[in-house]
């Protein structure tokens, strides 16, 4: 039975999305890994599965996989195209819906713009999770030289995932994020391994950031990385609370709210093209 899936993208993070409700979706890693191959498959950054709800108040419950075929707790960019999905199919303005990493909220914010609540960052050590007991707002980490660390003492956040962020001088290029990122993902101080991010801040309201995602790679934009890059700037005074995230590939406004401690996505989506599936992937 063939399956029929929808290509979007965040800021160009891409995305094959597929919903469940007349068939179920239970991929292996390796068939995760066929539908995201640039050369020979689809090709997407992560594949999100959008199931009948299993709780009262939500209108679906999400799966993430990264291209390499893991699961993973939470998208933000991922989850604004979801947002945007439910609530063309119902003809509504919000929706709430449930993932591994908790509820997640979406409200319309203009034509294909949307207003995700992200719920509050995870700051403590084992909730991120870190290796061993210490202040996430310095991490004791560098990289490279002893004398000379081309990074050194970042910030951990988890959005549902697990994020560590390092302040730079300047903007790096993708060939020192890519080489930087690929040394810190598997460190030993994250069991789980780490979304990478490498933030400049411009301004008091303006962030420029690249972020080396777990599983994934070097990625265009990274919704939960754009959260984890104003929430590391707030906890060390370096932003206000809300402030654009901007990425080569355009801007998120993410504020950390005072009110309540949740983090506020608005972001755009894109509809790209619709498809099937192979059917050796369809299951």
């Amino acid at each position: 039975m063939s399956r029929t899936f929808l290509k979007m993208n965040g800021l160009g993070n891409d995305f094959v999305v597929v919903q469940t409700l007349t068939q179920s979706f239970d991929p292996t890693p390796e068939e995760i890994r066929a539908i995201a191959k640039r050369d020979g498959g689809i090709g997407c950054d992560q594949v999100i599965a959008i199931d009948p709800p299993k709780a009262e108040g939500a209108s679906a419950y999400v799966r993430f996989w990264n291209s390499d075929g893991e699961e993973t707790g939470a998208c933000g960019n991922g989850t604004r195209c979801v947002a945007w999905l439910l609530m063309q199919s119902a003809g509504k303005t919000e929706v709430a819906f449930d993932t591994v990493a908790g509820r997640l909220s979406g409200v319309a914010a203009g034509e294909k713009l949307v207003t995700v609540d992200m719920g509050p960052p995870r700051l403590a050590w084992n909730q991120i999770p870190l290796a061993e007991d210490m202040d996430t707002a310095r991490v004791e980490l560098q990289v490279g030289p002893i004398d000379a660390p081309w990074v050194h003492t970042p910030v951990c956040v988890s959005m549902g995932n697990p994020h560590v962020v390092f302040f730079v001088d300047a903007p790096v290029t993708d060939e020192f994020a890519t080489k930087t990122g690929s040394l810190v993902e598997h460190h030993p101080l994250f069991p789980e391994g780490v979304n990478v991010g490498f933030a400049y801040v411009e301004s008091r309201d303006h962030i420029r950031l690249k972020v080396w995602e777990r599983g994934a790679g070097l990625t265009a934009a990274c919704g939960t990385g754009a959260c984890a890059a104003q929430v590391a700037a707030v906890r060390r005074g370096l932003t206000d609370r809300k402030a654009k995230v901007e990425f080569e590939s355009g801007a998120l406004t993410i504020e950390w709210r005072e009110s309540d401690g949740h983090v506020i996505m608005t972001g755009p989506v894109s509809m790209d093209f619709a498809g099937k599936l192979p059917e050796a992937v369809a299951a």
